[in-house]
């Protein structure tokens, strides 16, 4: 697909950075806003129409929030082929709506590193959810934006604006290829610490 509409978004940041911006537009353009957690709390404090997670999921949250995104009813959502007919057929089956952008980025760990917490407490630092699902978006690129790092942010509504709201491949390819570099050194910077820990 050159040209991907973009309707529905789930956000899900560490990095708040610029987010009630990026989000004000989305919604103002008639993209449909799922988040998680913190990240909830601030678009509904900045007065945005936004849907829980949990909502779409039929499960809340749970064990400390270890477990909220892991369901097909997001990642369903996140690696459908929208150029499949059997993928699409299937999310009809199930009741999944696709996504067709994703905004995420990680836990702190290298700053969560410098504090130096004890092992148990850095443990709790390690990111599951977001680098499964900035890898989930970045592998489907040909059907997702996958926006990791708020740097992109300027970019990526200045080209949805050009593009009323489609965002083309070279962009997504962009930045599947920016999200996988980013899981690369986050990984790295995990396994560096648990050798030496």
């Amino acid at each position: 697909m050159e040209l991907l509409p973009v309707k529905r978004a789930l956000l899900s940041v560490t990095d708040k950075s610029g987010l009630p911006e990026l989000a004000r537009f989305l919604s103002a353009a008639g993209v449909e806003l799922v988040s998680t957690g913190g990240t909830r709390k601030l678009l509904m404090e900045a007065g945005l129409p936004v849907t829980a997670v949990s909502d779409v999921t039929g499960f809340p949250e749970i064990l400390g929030g270890r477990v909220k995104t892991l369901h097909p009813h997001i990642h369903g959502g996140i690696l459908a082929d929208k150029d499949n007919p059997e993928h699409l057929a299937t999310l009809a089956k199930h009741g999944i709506a696709p996504f067709d952008m994703v905004v995420v980025n990680l836990y702190a760990f290298e700053k969560a590193l410098e504090k130096g917490l004890a092992l148990p407490e850095m443990v709790e630092q390690i990111d599951i959810g977001g680098p499964t699902l900035l890898r989930a978006s970045a592998k489907n690129f040909s059907s997702i934006l996958v926006v990791p790092d708020p740097a992109f942010y300027p970019e990526v509504m200045d080209t949805l604006a050009q593009n009323a709201m489609a965002a083309p491949l070279p962009l997504r390819q962009k930045t599947a290829a920016a999200t996988f570099a980013k899981t690369s050194a986050y990984d790295a910077a995990i396994a560096a610490y648990l050798k030496d820990a």
